[in-house]
């Protein structure tokens, strides 16, 4: 299917930098330009182009989150980058993108928000947006992620970012997307995710925000963006259309207050429903909102604020579809079992073709684990401290009896949901779930599936880098994620190049990006994998971590931006990604190979 390819080594260069941070004074910050000697490179014999990481700017910090959702802004020639480790975005300049260079950082502590709240310290920045003429919104999560956010407006135009004002929004706002004109509406997911203990689980939402119109340069810009944001701009559309048996058929809805025995809630649904990520369709009329552990795609009119859809995703069957179920089997194998993987995406993007609209979804799973409830268990766990037993069915299926299913090198490590097959009539699992598909789906704007990548993603991986299958990020590892999520796509962002659209994936698990040919929905094609990762350095094993981390490469694919040739200083178009594990954002450049 695939052919592997080695270029030869671009060379790393280290810069200093001096760091201005808008919450006050100059600070020294290290920036490298880490491309690792010899990155993973792994292409179809027909690839249109590769991508070469040519430049990455490192935090230092190792699983902090330091580096996550990346937005770029082409005036400026800057990459914005959500900071979750100190709460900010910082900006880089990445004029030469073989040298990114961190210029400011964006606080939004002190701020006074429309509703006239103070933003605190402790506050969690979780994504950012912005648009062409320098208008940036952040996504700010309270320190109490039940309590409600905010969404921060931020001018950065000029070398010094000015903090216009923020709108209030709802609890845990995760992810923001921009409509395609930026000049009607923002769409602010709000996950809602509960506490610890289930004392408390705020309802989902998604806010729809009415923006300052285009910034201009009369008088000064944070007193002339201030006037502008009122908190009556602020519209929120929320799910309680859908409680009872308004709720579609396939939509999970499970493992609430009621579940958690902590409470009866008036809504179910509405504290079920956790949004994740949007995207939003070419003409700016309809969003699409990932409800992650629902398995659902949930479809909202922007402008009336009010959802009028949810879609069920469904499952891949892995008894057509292979995959690598265990950990402890020795390596690579890729086999069909009787297992159902519910699809469960993150990130998600969007593209129109002839007049229809289409929805890429990277499934990444996640499972509801908390103190006071969790779906999760291992296949091996069932029939034990009081959880039903397999039916015998299932293990007759795959020609075993249920002890030799149960063993580790069968299915007894996977990690399945306890929320869903069990037959109660029976008192035994009749049908196992597991978490994500180790895929990304192609649906139409109304949920019918056109195109899932099945066990391409394994199959590459295990082409491209075969002593480190489904490896971890923090450690290096042979198939250390085969009994959870395998590779784990996790982000994806669509681009065009030479007039077809791509597919850029990023594997939060493995690292790197995978970038299918998307043009034709149903018909879409490998293309080439990249990972800017060193597998002979395991950081989490590293007695010095610094030196491991600085040698390592990237780690842990978050969030992707795509730059368009006539956005890009190099003239050549760019995926920039954010990598939460290593702390690093990195440059890669399209090459034609043509």
């Amino acid at each position: 299917m695939t052919t592997s390819t080695r270029t030869r080594a671009l060379p790393a260069t280290v810069r200093s930098a001096v760091v201005l941070s808008l919450a006050g004074g100059l600070a020294a910050a290290p920036a490298v330009a880490g491309v690792v000697p010899e990155p993973v490179r792994h292409s179809a014999p027909d690839s249109a182009f590769t991508l070469d990481p040519v430049g990455s700017f490192e935090t230092g910090v190792f699983d902090g989150s330091a580096a996550e959702i990346v937005a770029w802004y082409a005036a400026g020639q800057r990459t914005l980058v959500v900071n979750a480790q100190t709460g900010t975005v910082d900006v880089l300049d990445a004029a030469d993108p073989t040298s990114p260079v961190k210029v400011a950082e964006i606080s939004a502590v002190g701020v006074v928000a429309a509703d006239e709240s103070s933003i605190p310290g402790g506050t969690v920045a979780n994504s950012v947006a912005v648009r062409p003429d320098g208008l940036a919104v952040v996504a700010l999560e309270a320190p109490q992620k039940t309590d409600d956010g905010w969404l921060l407006v931020v001018d950065v135009r000029r070398e010094e970012p000015v903090v216009l004002g923020a709108y209030r929004v709802g609890a845990l706002p995760d992810m923001v997307a921009l409509t395609p004109r930026g000049d009607r509406a923002l769409v602010v997911a709000n996950e809602g995710e509960p506490t610890g203990d289930y004392s408390l689980d705020p309802e989902g939402s998604v806010s729809v925000v009415r923006l300052p119109k285009q910034l201009t340069d009369r008088g000064r810009s944070a007193q002339h963006g201030t006037a502008a944001i009122t908190q009556g701009d602020v519209a929120t559309a929320d799910f309680h259309a859908f409680e009872g048996d308004a709720l579609p058929a396939g939509v999970r809805v499970f493992g609430g207050r009621e579940d958690a025995g902590t409470g009866t809630p008036a809504s179910p649904v509405s504290e079920n429903l956790e949004p994740e990520y949007v995207t939003v369709s070419d003409d700016g009329r309809t969003a699409w909102v990932s409800l992650q552990e629902a398995n659902a795609l949930a479809v909202l009119d922007v402008r009336a604020a009010t959802v009028t859809d949810l879609l069920p995703l469904g499952t891949v069957d892995r008894r057509e579809v292979a995959f690598d179920p265990s950990d402890r089997d020795g390596g690579t194998n890729l086999d069909t079992w009787p297992v159902q993987g519910l699809r469960l995406p993150d990130a998600i993007d969007s593209y129109r073709v002839r007049g229809t609209d289409y929805v890429v979804t990277a499934n990444e799973g996640d499972a509801r684990d908390y103190d006071a409830y969790s779906e999760e268990a291992r296949v091996k766990d069932l029939g034990r401290d009081g959880i039903p037993p397999v039916c015998d069915a299932v293990a007759e299926e795959a020609g075993m009896t249920v002890a030799e299913l149960q063993a580790d090198e069968n299915l007894g490590r996977l990690n399945i949901t306890l929320a869903q097959g069990l037959d109660v009539e029976a008192g035994c699992y009749a049908e196992l779930f597991t978490y994500g598909t180790r895929s990304f789906s192609i649906f139409d704007g109304a949920g019918t599936l056109v195109f899932d990548s099945g066990s391409q993603l394994e199959e590459i991986v295990a082409e491209a880098v075969p002593d480190f299958f489904n490896s971890n990020h923090s450690e290096t590892n042979l198939e250390g994620r085969s009994d959870d999520k395998g590779p784990e796509p996790e982000g994806v962002v669509l681009g065009e190049v030479a007039g077809r659209t791509y597919a850029f994936i990023g594997l939060e698990r493995t690292g790197g990006v995978m970038v299918y040919d998307v043009t034709e929905p149903a018909e879409a094609s490998f293309v080439t994998y990249v990972n800017n990762r060193d597998f002979s350095v395991s950081v989490e094993d590293a007695d010095n971590v610094d030196v491991a981390l600085a040698a390592a490469g990237d780690l842990g694919a978050e969030g992707l931006a795509f730059v368009p040739a006539s956005e890009s200083p190099t003239g050549a178009p760019l995926v920039v990604v954010g990598n939460e594990v290593s702390g690093t954002t990195t440059f890669f450049e399209v090459t034609d190979l043509r």
